[in-house]
């Protein structure tokens, strides 16, 4: 019996590899929205709350989460993070996990509850990623401190900068595979073989679009929406 959760930032495509696991047999609780996300999400958005309390914030683009590996976890978080997963855990299926955005904002708390998990990380070229609005765009909403901006698209990339930190921060489970969204687009075949051999058992392939990726380059102002503060990232995850 395998859990498995895809981690990933809001409108980096996750939905993909929630419905091929989906389609491959994996239950992923109920009931689900057409991204594949196991909802209603209220009781991991008050969780989310509840890891920011411990969360410091320096100021620009600088968080502190030394805390979170150390620290008890409060017993309010594991009640939410289960009432939020419901039959999840207790499924009998040979397959099971569960697949929501905002996991990634307690992604150190989800990873020492759940050590045994599978966790796929899902990556997306930045400039695709903050196209699109997502709910997760204001950390301030789920009680992030950060820098306060009537930018839209800034707003979405420190939201984005703050998830690829935070993930870099956390030490990692010990079973943990990073996929990016255009290598399972581009490179179908080849990335669901990496899956299936991280994962133990077979996947199904579904359609995918090709024109999803780089959809930044025809974006109405996409010069002056790339942020210096991606550099390093992009260097980590192989963009140019």
């Amino acid at each position: 019996m395998t859990l498995t959760t895809i981690i990933g930032r809001g409108h980096s495509g996750t939905r993909i590899l929630s419905h091929t696991l989906i389609g491959s047999g994996v239950y992923m609780g109920e009931p689900l929205n057409s991204a594949g996300d196991l909802i209603p999400a209220d009781k991991m958005y008050c969780a989310c709350e509840v890891i920011a309390d411990h969360i410091k914030w320096r100021g620009g683009l600088d968080w502190d989460w030394s805390k979170l590996s150390k620290m008890i976890i409060p017993q309010e978080f594991t009640d939410l993070v289960y009432s939020y997963l419901r039959a999840v855990p207790k499924s009998r299926a040979l397959h099971k996990g569960w697949k929501l955005p905002e996991t990634l904002l307690c992604l150190p708390w989800i990873v020492r509850m759940f050590p045994d998990t599978k966790y796929i990380y899902w990556i997306r070229d930045p400039r695709d990623s903050i196209i699109g609005p997502h709910i997760t765009d204001n950390l301030r909403q789920f009680g992030i401190d950060s820098e306060p901006t009537d930018n839209i698209r800034l707003n979405r990339a420190i939201s984005w900068i703050y998830q690829y930190k935070l993930v870099k921060a956390m030490p990692k489970p010990k079973h943990w595979i990073e996929v990016r969204f255009e290598d399972f687009v581009l490179r179908q075949d080849e990335t669901l073989t990496r899956l299936e051999m991280f994962l133990g058992y077979p996947l199904a392939k579904i359609v995918v679009r090709p024109e999803a990726v780089g959809r930044w380059k025809t974006d109405e102002g996409a010069n002056y929406f790339y942020f210096d503060f991606f550099d390093e990232a992009m260097r980590d995850y192989g963009y140019s």
